[in-house]
């Protein structure tokens, strides 16, 4: 446990995003017990001029011309930061010794407005917590002079377009700098270990209590009453960047006496896919994130239907821990990721697998099972996870004293 500290946390979201955050979890539970900034991402200038119409960014150029406070105190022991120095759009540059000289100008910039903040709360032998910023991060480091310098990484956003141009190279230089790499998954904690010894797969948090059905209240949405038993389902974005179309085909062109149910909004391939011709496919669209637990308590079998890619291999995904948390069995793919969930999900690595272990899962659905779900499930807290992240800290600076 980590207790009576400064921690300042850097990252890629602002507090104000409108999307979970698992970086605000985590801030918020050290709040508990240290005193914290959490710095908002730097403005763009060129995303300030194109988005000036939105309330987010008009706060922002209030805060820029001084006619609001920058740091806000917006909870116990916690405080928000948004930085008045603007920093240039430069990711498009190809040429990487100018990428390097702006960047650090940036970086430069961002720094002194976090000192600033740090300053005036009188922030003294801070921990600096950075969720992938590996950009400004690169600096961060030299720049604030931490005690300690903790890099997260949560996500592989180095394979993703806009990060991939100058990320592949930069972050492996911020992982190398950091005192302790934090990491979500077996596969990122692997990564990070080729260029840094003190890197610490942590797990990842969950608020599973708007998941908690022990007293039964949970109802099932009528929409249910139209559709088949059994029924294997999935919540969330259907994003052919993330989810096998062709899996989902095979399974349900299989498995006829299958009801195959999909919540979530559909990107334009899914949108176009054959699955909208299939009798036992039914899309129902978007939902409100408070009425998930109800479609989830509507399946008979949940599933995480990945395609195997850089996107997904180490990628956490969140409503593992929220299916199991209602007790559903669960039918995913196989990825290194997923392997801390073997002992309680049915992990495929074909097509015909997903087929055979539908049977397989229903089966030995027992209730002892079920429990075992729910219990794993409420051990993912982020209190639990942020005790991970105390305790890899300890071990990775432990030789300094």
């Amino acid at each position: 446990m980590i207790k009576g500290k400064d921690i300042i946390v850097v990252g890629i979201q602002a507090w104000d995003i409108e999307i979970g955050s698992n970086c605000k979890n985590i801030a918020l539970e050290f709040s508990k017990n240290n005193r914290v900034i959490y710095v908002n991402p730097p403005m763009v200038r060129s995303v300030m001029k194109k988005q000036k119409h939105k309330n987010t960014i008009q706060k922002r150029i209030r805060i820029k011309n001084g006619q609001e406070d920058s740091l806000v105190e917006i909870g116990s022991n916690l405080w928000n930061l948004y930085p008045k120095t603007l920093i240039e759009s430069i990711n498009w540059i190809p040429i990487h010794r100018l990428f390097k000289i702006l960047n650090k100008k940036n970086a430069i910039g961002y720094a002194n407005d976090i000192k600033v903040a740090t300053s005036a709360l009188d922030f003294k032998d801070f921990i600096l917590f950075n969720d992938s910023s590996m950009f400004l991060g690169l600096h961060l480091k030299a720049l604030l002079q931490p005690e300690t310098y903790a890099y997260y990484m949560r996500d592989y956003l180095v394979k993703v377009a806009y990060w991939r141009k100058h990320g592949e190279r930069i972050e492996p230089q911020v992982v190398k700098k950091a005192d302790v790499v934090l990491t979500n998954s077996a596969f990122f904690e692997e990564f990070c270990k080729q260029y840094n010894p003190h890197s610490y797969m942590v797990g990842q948090g969950c608020d599973v209590s708007l998941f908690n059905d022990e007293d039964d209240a949970i109802k099932i949405p009528e929409e249910f009453k139209e559709i088949p038993s059994p029924v294997l389902g999935y919540v969330g974005s259907l994003t052919t960047l993330r989810l096998d179309i062709e899996l989902l085909t095979f399974v349900a062109e299989q498995k006829k006496d299958w009801s195959i149910v999909l919540v979530g909004p559909e990107d334009k391939d899914f949108k176009n896919s054959n699955l909208h011709n299939l009798s036992n496919v039914y899309f129902l669209g978007r939902k409100d994130a408070s009425e998930l637990p109800n479609y989830v308590k509507g399946f008979d079998l949940t599933t995480n239907p990945q395609l195997k890619n850089n996107l997904t291999i180490g990628n956490y995904p969140r409503k593992i821990d929220e299916y199991l948390a209602m007790g559903k069995p669960i039918l995913a793919t196989n990825t290194k990721a997923m392997e801390m969930f073997k002992e309680h999900v049915y992990l495929a690595d074909t097509k015909e697998e997903y087929v055979t272990l539908i049977t397989k899962a229903m089966a030995e659905n027992t209730t002892d099972r079920i429990k075992s779900r729910i219990e794993y499930a409420k051990s993912h807290t982020w209190t639990n996870n942020v005790k991970m992240i105390y305790s890899s800290i300890i071990k990775a600076t432990k030789h300094r004293k």
